[in-house]
This record gives structure tokens, sequence and C-alpha cells, in this order.
């Protein structure tokens, strides 16, 4: 596995994992090596250590809830690191979490957060697409909601 310290034009640095340098090059060629804060395919590869993730012989930590879904490992940021690599990770940390924990119920978002508040569905966590309008007529009603922008690169399944 070869890991890849790569950046795109509005400087998102990311890593990206590869079976090898041929495979980058590869997809990269065909344009499927985007950024996943903008969706950006102008990417350079950065300066980086070589690291081998062999990953054999290790068992993964269990969370520490069962409800927990998995995070990625690499959201985590050395101090070291500029603060907006920082903020970065932070962000895609959070929406992360939001995408494993709660029900996408796409462009019905509006219609469904009104029948959870007013207790006509079961209270749970959703998300999905709300125009701006409908988002200030929820805001206006006090229905309680959070406009989050979703990189395309997490709104496909995570492998």
């Amino acid at each position: 596995m070869k890991v890849l310290d790569l950046q795109c034009r509005q400087g998102h640095s990311f890593e990206g994992w590869f079976g090898s340098q041929d495979d980058y090059d590869a997809q990269r060629a065909r344009g499927l090596v985007t950024c996943p804060m903008c969706n950006d395919s102008e990417i350079t590869k950065m300066l980086s250590a070589p690291r081998l993730n062999l990953g054999h012989g290790t068992t993964p930590a269990k969370p520490a809830s069962d409800t927990a879904a998995p995070v990625a490992a690499a959201e985590t940021v050395p101090a070291d690191r500029s603060p907006v690599v920082q903020m970065q990770a932070a962000l895609m940390h959070m929406v992360r979490h939001v995408m494993a924990n709660t029900e996408d119920v796409g462009n019905k978002f509006a219609e469904e957060a009104r029948k959870i508040h007013y207790g006509e569905r079961e209270e749970r966590s959703i998300r999905g697409q709300a125009t701006r309008e409908e988002t200030e007529a929820l805001l206006d009603e006090g229905i309680d909601v959070l406009p989050l922008p979703v990189p395309d690169a997490l709104k496909e399944p995570l492998q």
C-alpha cells in the first residue's frame, strides 16, 4: 500500500492510498483522484516521508461505544501541522461523524424534519437536502437544523 500526501489547487491537503505508484498515475489520468473537500481534480503530489501500512498482525481497537460508527484513523493531525490542515481534519472528522450517525432522507429533509418535530414520526437524527428557503422556514418554526456542506467524496460509501 502506498500512502501519498496530496494537495489540490485550493491548498486542501489530504492523503491518498494506492496499491502502487502506477495505480495512482492511472487513477489520476482518468480523473478519479479528487480533493475530498472541494472535488477539485487538479491534484499535486507533495513531498512526504515513506511509510508502509501493512496492517497484518494488528487488531483494530474497538470503539468506546457499540453504537459508535468507525471513523478513519487519519483524522488526528499532529499539533505541528498548520492550523489550516488541523481545521480541515476537524471538519472531515465532523462530517464523517454526521454521515455515520444519521439517516439520509434525501430531498424530503424538510418534510421529515417537520414530522419528527411535531411528533408524527419517531425522533432520530436525519440528514438530507433542503433549499435555502426550506431551511429558513424550518428555523422560523423553531426546528433546529444545521446546514453542513458535505464533500462529494463522502456522499458515496467509504471503502
